[in-house]
């Protein structure tokens, strides 16, 4: 085990991270109801890819050929935004909530075993702002969508709200500068 992680943290962060728990805390309460629950759960799953890559098929037929571009865009900025998941949740190696606290209640088995950032607010939060780059009539489906994703990872206790928000500004960085090179790699 590495040395920092032998070190107890500063009271700060410990301060953070008791308030990032109690806050997972507070969001699994609603897992307790069954319906809650397994609406999110619904959620969750749709955002693992199935509603993404569905969306990626569907858009050529319902806007045309020439959105394949848009689902070529959408899918290569997924692939971006899996390498930096993937690397750092091997770089962080950080515990989900279930894994720490018996108070909270894991509704889904998880993708993965570490927990930071979370990947489908990631991936929901990238899609979006490509597929609203060039389609903002969508802005309706899949803003909503994103949000209700991303909400769902500490109702269903498998993130912390940090783990979300990360997931949430890496996938808006990573969008953003998708979207900004576009224009220049399809020159």
């Amino acid at each position: 085990m590495a040395d920092s992680m032998l070190t107890p943290p500063s009271p700060s962060l410990a301060r953070m991270r008791a308030w990032d728990l109690s806050l997972c805390r507070l969001l699994n309460r609603a897992n307790r109801r069954e319906y809650v629950g397994r609406a999110f759960a619904l959620i969750s799953r749709l955002g693992d890819g199935v509603f993404w890559y569905t969306l990626m098929l569907l858009l050529p037929l319902l806007h045309g050929l020439g959105t394949l571009a848009v689902s070529l865009h959408m899918a290569v900025t997924g692939a971006v935004g899996l390498t930096i998941y993937k690397w750092l949740k091997a770089r962080t190696s950080r515990p989900r909530p279930f894994m720490v606290s018996d108070h909270i209640i894991r509704r889904v088995p998880p993708l993965d075993e570490y927990s930071f950032p979370s990947g489908h607010t990631l991936h929901a939060v990238a899609f979006s702002i490509v597929l609203l780059s060039h389609l903002p009539q969508w802005f309706w489906v899949v803003v909503p969508f994103a949000a209700l994703v991303a909400i769902s990872r500490p109702v269903l206790g498998l993130h912390y709200p940090s783990d979300v928000l990360a997931g949430a500004v890496i996938g808006a960085l990573v969008a953003g500068t998708s979207v900004s090179l576009a224009p220049l790699l399809l020159a």
